[in-house]
């Protein structure tokens, strides 16, 4: 199944909507809220020099990819290209990952972080369906750019934004620049990953119709406070 004919489908509405939005934020809605310091400590996934405990997903029309920079930079591909783990095993539950991302040139998704949630995977998207959706794919079947954690943002080129989220017991979170873009309760929520990006389980970044960069990929283990932490609305 190609991208183009699910994707991107109602691309030309959301940039539509997206831009009404974006115009509405004032400079408050856009200054980062401050930093928490992590409770455990974090392990590195990503030298900054190479490629090491990671592959080049072969999704079939991939562009290049290579570590320059202290980042992994991912070109434009005839549709997806993408980077999944290959090292040693990752906590499947009650785990926070992180990563810088950043769209160099493009029109879609720079940062398509495919995760594992228990026995099943999702995706975190930023910057899809146009440039500017963000949300998980999936929940209950539905994608990020048409289910409960489906926002709009605005992205700039070549500016790096921080990524984390939070697998726990009952949630999954997510935050861009330490604001929480995503709070969803999984309990009776049916979690899965589109097949087209199913090949980056355990862990993986993807872009699409992009040109995009990831750098400080990192993981850690929640405590068991955090793990079973009912978060505030």
């Amino acid at each position: 199944m190609k991208l183009r004919s699910t994707w991107q489908t109602r691309s030309a509405v959301l940039a539509i909507t997206c831009a009404a939005m974006l115009n509405s934020l004032s400079a408050e809605d856009k200054k980062p809220p401050a930093e928490v310091p992590a409770k455990t400590e974090w392990k590195v996934l990503c030298d900054g020099k190479s490629l090491k405990d990671w592959k080049v997903t072969p999704f079939g029309g991939e562009g290049a990819v290579k570590s320059e920079d202290g980042a992994i930079v991912m070109q434009r591909g005839t549709e997806l290209t993408g980077i999944n783990w290959d090292g040693a095993a990752l906590p499947k539950q009650n785990y926070e990952v992180e990563l810088e991302a950043k769209r160099i040139d493009g029109s879609d998704f720079f940062c398509g972080l495919v995760f594992t949630v228990g026995d099943s995977q999702c995706s975190f998207v930023a910057g899809g369906w146009g440039g500017g959706t963000v949300g998980l794919s999936a929940v209950d079947g539905m994608y990020a750019d048409d289910n409960a954690t489906t926002t709009i943002q605005a992205f700039d080129d070549n500016r790096w934004y921080k990524i984390r989220l939070r697998v726990s017991e009952n949630h999954i979170q997510a935050w861009i620049d330490n604001k929480r873009v995503v709070n969803l309760a999984t309990a009776g929520k049916q979690i899965s990953v589109h097949p087209a990006v199913a090949q980056l389980k355990p862990l993986g970044v993807s872009c699409y119709s992009s040109i995009a960069a990831v750098k400080n990929i990192r993981i850690r283990d929640l405590t068991k406070e955090e793990s079973v932490e009912v978060p505030k609305e």
